[in-house]
């Protein structure tokens, strides 16, 4: 918990399953994120999960990025 880590939320494999459809991307094709990252350590995130990033941008309140758990 730190003012420049941004919020993580780890997805259900039902909102994944969303994610993917409406990017029409399959999960290999998302940016990757480590089991062992400080930022998800407590999500107890295993291989396979999608990882949500709520990023602060100036033209929107946040902006969601999406990473997939190796």
């Amino acid at each position: 918990k730190h003012v420049l880590v941004p919020k993580h939320l780890k997805l259900t494999e039902e909102e994944k399953g969303e994610i993917l459809k409406t990017y029409n991307v399959s999960s290999v094709q998302l940016p990757k994120i480590l089991k062992n990252d400080p930022a998800i350590k407590g999500l107890k995130a295993i291989p396979g999960d999608v990882i949500k990033i709520f990023r602060k941008s100036k033209t929107a309140k946040h902006a969601p990025f999406y990473r997939e758990v190796i």
